[in-house]
């Protein structure tokens, strides 16, 4: 009877990774195996990270490959779309570029009084390169700030809505969110964006001051101010965060 009490008690088995490559399409694939002994099938998920497998601890390696062989095409379209879209790493030595507003602004390293500061199609960056990536984020923090409030505010008059706060967000899968109680985040990463798509944003996001949903009311409250907000939905997934 002890053991049986022992055995119900037991915590269950980790759940055991491992990296592994296999053959879909006449292309190898690396990917993540995820076993669980909460899982009772296989899942698939492709994200950022790649490929990940999930399934149960018992599973066989023989219905693990049926069902990759099964999704093959499929898995590597999707693989295929994910790291063409992906964008280059960013470098931050004198000469290269980075993002602001839709455009881009090439980085110099310079002797300045000032740390960061806009010349034209030119971003003057004060120090040495070891220095730059650590002051253009301050800098893109600071233009953010700003702009946002003021999107915000004027969005807001026209909604006739009243947001409690805006913050700034550093979310990986959201451009945006509004709570409740009516504290807004915008993501940083929007500064990177044309302004049209940092409207649209804004406007979504004090949109739920009227309405916490994705209904039909919803976007109507979306259209009264930004009629064209379906063409720019489209637009904004395509981006990369």
């Amino acid at each position: 009877m002890f053991k049986r009490l022992r055995n119900l008690i037991a915590p269950a088995k980790p759940v055991a990774v491992e990296q592994r490559v296999v053959l879909l399409a006449g292309k190898p694939v690396s990917y993540t195996l995820k076993r669980s002994a909460r899982r009772r099938s296989i899942g698939l998920r492709i994200d950022g990270q790649g490929l990940t497998v999930s399934m149960p601890h018992q599973t066989s390696e023989r219905w693990l490959n049926e069902v990759l062989r099964d999704r093959a095409d499929w898995l590597v379209e999707k693989l295929d779309g994910l790291q063409a879209r992906k964008l280059p790493e960013q470098q931050w030595r004198d000469g290269e570029t980075v993002p602001y507003l839709g455009e881009l602004l090439t980085l110099r390293v310079v002797v300045s009084a000032v740390p960061v500061h806009q010349c034209g199609a030119e971003l003057l960056v004060y120090g040495n390169e070891a220095r730059v990536e650590k002051l253009v984020t301050l800098w893109y923090r600071r233009q953010a700030t700003m702009l946002f409030a003021d999107r915000v505010a004027h969005f807001a008059a026209r909604l006739n809505v009243a947001p409690a706060s805006i913050k700034l967000s550093s979310a990986k899968t959201r451009w945006g969110s509004c709570t409740s109680r009516g504290v807004v985040r915008l993501n940083l990463q929007l500064i990177k964006l044309p302004q049209y798509l940092i409207d649209y944003v804004v406007v979504h996001e004090l949109a739920h001051l009227r309405e916490m949903n994705h209904s039909a009311a919803f976007w109507r409250v979306v259209a009264s101010a930004c009629p064209d907000y379906l063409v720019l939905r489209a637009e904004l997934k395509a981006c990369h965060l």
